[in-house]
């Protein structure tokens, strides 16, 4: 079991891309990902263990929008700018972002974090994540969950 073990680490830290650049990106991982025609490309650094809320607001339960947040300095567009279109409502503070060709949203702006990104975890490359965490937001009352989350606008500080 230990050599299983150690083989699985050795593979997960070589596929990691964990390098050292300055204390903000010490214990993260880059990850890369896109949509689902491979138009809009993205890598995000963030830890290989992920923190994915789960909201159950009108937009994000019709289209499954489970995502992890990061600050805009850990996230990097690789292509497809002139391939993403926006989709806003209510307070149009959150920017739905997704692909013009497949309509996949693999991240967006969200509302309670306009200075970062919520990215989708099932819209990441294999071989980065090596667990996810789930937390249900209720979404429904908005500004109350955000008020009362002790965590959530931290998340898109570097």
């Amino acid at each position: 079991r230990l050599t299983a073990f150690l083989a699985k680490k050795r593979e997960y830290d070589h596929k990691s891309s964990v390098v050292c650049l300055s204390s903000e990106y010490r214990g993260l991982v880059k990850h890369t990902g896109g949509c689902h025609c491979g138009a809009v490309r993205f890598e995000v650094w963030a830890s290989p263990d992920l923190h994915v809320f789960n909201c159950n607001c009108s937009i994000c339960t019709k289209k499954q929008n489970r995502h992890f947040i990061v600050p805009a300095s850990r996230f990097k567009l690789l292509k497809g700018a002139d391939n993403l279109r926006t989709y806003t409502f209510n307070t149009h503070r959150a920017q739905h972002t997704f692909c013009k060709t497949c309509g996949v949203q693999s991240f967006y702006t969200p509302r309670s974090n306009p200075d970062g990104y919520g990215i989708a975890p099932h819209c990441l490359d294999d071989g980065t994540v090596r667990t996810i965490i789930t937390e249900d937001i209720n979404g429904k009352e908005w500004e109350k969950a955000v008020k009362e989350h002790k965590t959530i606008r931290d998340m898109s500080k570097p």
